[in-house]
């Protein structure tokens, strides 16, 4: 995941991480990543303007929502 989103234009960065713990396999024997297991964070620089944004999952809104920082 954190590959195939480096090589979209203008990343400089990006961080992505999996709660391997929450991840369970099913009756077919893999397991289904779920927004609730995933926080991620990319910095974009697009004509010297830098953007942050970052995933992650809010247990209140019950939502893996996206943020610009």
């Amino acid at each position: 995941m954190q590959e195939s989103i480096s090589l979209q234009p203008y990343v400089k960065e990006v961080d992505v991480k999996i709660d391997r713990e929450m991840l369970k396999t099913n009756v077919f024997g893999y397991g289904e990543l779920d927004g609730r297991m995933i926080v991620a964070q990319v910095k974009i620089d697009y004509q010297g303007e830098i953007a942050v944004a970052r995933l992650k999952y809010d247990p209140e809104k019950n939502y893996p929502l996206m943020s610009l920082h």
